[in-house]
């Protein structure tokens, strides 16, 4: 199974896409980055600019495209700062889920931070030992302090490098007073924290994201004086990140682009980047930095598969995304597995046998053995009208692998297994084409019948062959045991499927044990 995570920063948005197995190992298929600034402007009136917008929604196209050609199954997305605090930020989301078909869902700073500590749990060696771990974003900085899986101290500030450098940078290079005027700021607002960071003491400060990571490698390859290869688990000593900030002071926006160690799309800001994280180490008397390249994504990816443990499990039982959403939805609603899968063993034998007169083709086929497997899925909200309840549920039970036309035809083969059959004036029914409603007849007629075959749900109706008797056909079920009350229930459902035909059917039932027909059939009863 596929699943991508996004994460919809202040200042950058990220994806990243995974294999999963059952067990929950996964492994990185690709990862995207774009630096849309989506918080620009936005962190200091409160309102997401139109510019911002739509450079975020063409990039979240892109990913869409994307994680379509790796076949991705499931895609999470989380929102931070910039869209929870925008006033507009909410009609924001739901712009995006109807333009782009991703719906992300907005999370506390405390939660950000959860899932930081989350991912560098589960990708640094710690040795059990308490660890901070720091994430300065766009619009935002993350503190979460803990020891293995218990989070002692889950906090989040409005100190983003985005956000600082719009408020407090007036000059470049960069001002003495402006600096101060920033440093004050940061330790004002981090006050609180430092008091019980001190207390606790961590033996690892931990970095993760953008920020961090582009000064840790810019201080990385100034003192090895190599290209770095990874920054994961690298370990930079505060001494050399206060160099890195000391020269990134004294230079202006042009010269800053043209250092050779910073991605220039970020060259705007990592200053005040600096300055936030020099101010924090030097007030939490942090001596050294593990870098970490895993940050909100993967912690969003690790919770939803500690979270999804049964899903995976399937994914693994049912490779093809079809079938497995198909008995996600069965298990969704409670009803009678074993009665489904022998109804749908039972039609897909008639589907076979009687494939010479209907001619519909292996599509079909498909559709009949889902759309069994669901057909009584409404049973868990009424039994008496569970046919309209199956449709209901089929057609809006979020169905993975089927197009919308597909979908209509199985959730209008569940609500004719019963009762009433198709009619123009039925509105649903009526949307498809002629050639759609003369499919939706057989695949409806033949699922009446193979769920009357199995009325007493005793499956005692063994298997059935499809023999020619005159004009007609008959129906010749292998029995175990009695099956009056079967072949009763049959007698009365032959309607939809002669129509489909076009020619009378009759049923008949024969001992699996003694090869004796019963004289209940339609022709023996008369």
């Amino acid at each position: 199974m596929k699943i991508a995570a996004i994460d919809l920063g202040s200042n950058s948005l990220h994806m990243i896409i995974v294999e999963v197995n059952a067990k929950g190992a996964f492994r990185v298929v690709d990862r995207e980055a774009d630096m849309v600034r989506l918080g620009s402007g936005s962190l200091t009136t409160g309102v997401l600019s139109e510019e911002a917008m739509d450079r975020t929604l063409a990039a979240l196209k892109a990913y869409r495209r994307l994680a379509e050609s790796h076949k991705v199954e499931e895609v999470i997305a989380v929102a931070t700062s910039a869209i929870r605090e925008a006033r507009n930020g909410e009609d924001f989301l739901e712009r995006m889920g109807r333009k782009v078909g991703i719906w992300p869902r907005a999370i506390s700073g405390e939660e950000e931070a959860r899932l930081d500590y989350m991912a560098v749990l589960h990708s640094v060696h710690l040795a059990g030992a308490r660890a901070l771990v720091i994430d300065i974003g766009g619009g935002s900085v993350q503190f979460a302090l803990g020891r293995g899986e218990k989070v002692e101290l889950a906090a989040s500030e409005r100190l983003g490098a985005l956000r600082m450098a719009e408020r407090f940078i007036n000059s470049d290079p960069l001002s003495p007073r402006d600096e101060r005027r920033l440093e004050d700021h940061v330790r004002a607002t981090i006050a609180p924290h430092v008091r019980k960071i001190r207390r606790f003491d961590p033996e690892y400060v931990v970095g993760a994201s953008g920020t961090i990571l582009a000064l840790g490698r810019m201080a990385y390859e100034a003192a090895a004086g190599q290209k770095a290869e990874s920054l994961h688990h690298v370990t930079i000593e505060r001494d050399r990140l206060e160099e890195v900030q000391q020269r990134l002071r004294r230079t202006n926006l042009a010269e800053r682009r043209r250092l050779p160690r910073l991605d220039k799309r970020r060259a705007d800001i990592i200053v005040s980047g600096s300055i936030i994280l020099g101010t924090i180490l030097g007030e939490i008397r942090a001596k050294r930095v593990v870098l970490c390249e895993w940050a909100l994504r993967e912690g969003l990816l690790l919770a939803y598969l500690a979270q999804h443990r049964g899903k995976l499990a399937r994914a693994e039982a049912y490779p093809d995304v079809r079938r497995r959403s198909v008995m996600e939805l069965a298990e969704r609603c409670i009803h009678d597995v074993t009665h489904a899968r022998h109804v749908a063993r039972l039609a897909l034998e008639m589907f076979d046998a009687t494939a010479a007169y209907h001619g519909l083709d292996d599509r079909h086929r498909a559709l009949l053995e889902y759309t069994t497997l669901l057909h009584d899925v409404g049973q868990h909200i009424s039994h008496s009208q569970h046919h309209l309840h199956s449709y209901y549920l089929i057609k809006h039970g979020d169905l993975r692998g089927f197009d919308p036309v597909e979908i209509e035809m199985m959730a209008n083969v569940a609500r004719y297994h019963r009762r009433t059959g198709p009619k123009k004036k039925h509105v649903a029914y009526a949307s498809l084409s002629r050639q759609a409603r003369k499919g939706l007849t057989a695949l409806a007629g033949i699922l009446r019948l193979a769920d009357a075959l199995d009325r007493g749900h005793r499956q005692r109706v063994r298997g059935l062959k499809v023999l020619k008797r005159g004009k007609g056909l008959l129906i010749r079920c292998e029995a175990d045991g009695n099956v009056d009350l079967e072949i009763w229930g049959a007698l009365r459902r032959l309607d939809l499927m002669e129509e489909a035909l076009g020619m009378k059917l009759d049923i008949e039932a024969v001992s699996t044990k003694r090869r004796r027909a019963t004289r209940n059939s339609r022709r023996g009863a008369a």
